[in-house]
């Protein structure tokens, strides 16, 4: 099953086509695209029968992220071996190294994102799960059950501000407007022939920069809900950004940064692609 957020409203996709699920529940289920999280096992057993043949064409450019307005934004660092190595840092045991990424950043898959007027912004296309259960203490082994959906995301960071200071500011330099694009849509964990092992690739107009396979992530998705669970509770809709393979311009010699009129594209084999354009301040 894939939902998305179409201009505000929650829909089911099929084939580049929309079911308004408000409309096709006969009022139901809400609208809103967050509300879904808190009954998603009711949802998704009503969703098995929808036809989605009654589906209707829509504007990819109209799409919003799957979970705009999550109560927690979790987001994995150093998740992913030769990610740690560029940037200069040991490979974590136990615990990754875990920040949030505040909900004001939150956009849809095609935006324009305005560049620090003084900074080094940075890329890092990363896998997103969507969580679609109360979770405490979850075992690895079970978590995939508390997971509704994979999406993809881009974690910019400003990298002066998040290494400035006498400590660093990981939160503040990576929620500028437009730093947590997320989307197109919502994939459940079924869609997939293994939802471990997926392809990412990100892009600066047309020269891929990165390209990972979930399948080297140190602390897959399970276990990190798993460890995460540990100690906060984890609610219905919640986002975890699970960590960026290597290639990101702060770990490149020399660096690089992005610049206004580049085109920013990351893509996950089996979800869609995100597309940012930057703009000058």
């Amino acid at each position: 099953m894939r939902i998305a957020n179409l201009s505000g409203r929650l829909i089911l996709v099929a084939h580049d086509r929309a079911v308004d699920v408000h409309e096709a529940s006969d009022h139901r289920f809400s609208p809103e695209p967050q509300a879904i999280y808190e009954r998603w096992d009711e949802f998704r057993t009503w969703a098995a029968d929808v036809d989605l043949r009654t589906g209707t064409p829509f504007d990819p450019a109209d799409l919003g992220a799957p979970a705009p307005a999550p109560r927690q934004l979790l987001a994995v660092g150093l998740n992913y071996r030769e990610h740690v190595a560029e940037a200069g840092y040991s490979t974590p045991e136990g615990m990754p190294p875990v920040f949030t990424k505040f909900t004001s950043s939150i956009t849809g898959p095609v935006t324009d994102v305005v560049l620090p007027e003084e900074g080094n912004t940075d890329w890092e296309v990363e896998l997103v799960a969507v969580i679609g259960r109360h979770a405490r203490d979850v075992r690895a082994a079970e978590a995939w059950d508390y997971v509704a959906g994979l999406t993809i995301g881009q974690d910019l960071s400003e990298r002066v501000l998040q290494m400035r200071g006498p400590a660093p500011q990981f939160s503040l330099a990576k929620s500028y407007p437009g730093f947590s694009p997320m989307g197109p849509c919502l994939v459940t964990p079924d869609e997939f022939g293994d939802p471990d092992n997926l392809d990412l690739t990100c892009s600066i107009n047309g020269e891929r920069v990165q390209h990972g396979s979930t399948q080297q992530l140190i602390f897959p998705v399970p276990d990190l809900i798993a460890k995460l669970s540990a100690v906060l509770p984890l609610s219905p809709g919640d986002v975890i950004y699970t960590g960026t393979p290597s290639g990101v311009g702060l770990g490149r010699t020399p660096q690089r940064w992005l610049k206004a009129g580049d085109e920013l594209v990351s893509s996950i084999h089996g979800i869609g692609e995100l597309r940012q354009r930057m703009l000058a301040a």
